[in-house]
Order: C-alpha cells, then structure tokens, then sequence
C-alpha cells in the first residue's frame, strides 16, 4: 500500500489555487478595462402607470 505524500498534496493545490486566483485577477482587469473604455450609457426615465403607484399607507 503506497503512503499518501501530504506534502505534494498540499503543493499541487497551493499551485492551482494561485493558478486560479490569478485568472480571474486578470479577466477582472480586462472587464474593468472594457467598462473604462464604453461609452456613457443613454439613460431613460419611465413613468409609472397610474396601476403601478402604491397607495402611500404612512401615517
């Protein structure tokens, strides 16, 4: 019966982890850059219907 080698265990997750992290560190930094570089959205107030306006219940 072969031992169980912790040690190589623990480096070979060690290394993906950071393999990992690092991967999205970097796609973060590259959606960043894409919010950085998009233009101001158009934004478009909607008016509620008079059905979609609650009644005020504060006393």
């Amino acid at each position: 019966m072969k031992l169980v080698d912790y040690k190589e265990m623990y480096l070979e997750m060690v290394r993906e982890t950071e393999r990992a992290i690092n991967i999205l560190v970097q796609v973060q930094r590259r959606c960043e850059e894409m919010y950085i570089n998009s233009s101001e959205p158009e934004i478009t107030l909607l008016k509620p219907s008079s059905a979609e306006i609650l009644p005020d219940t504060r006393t």
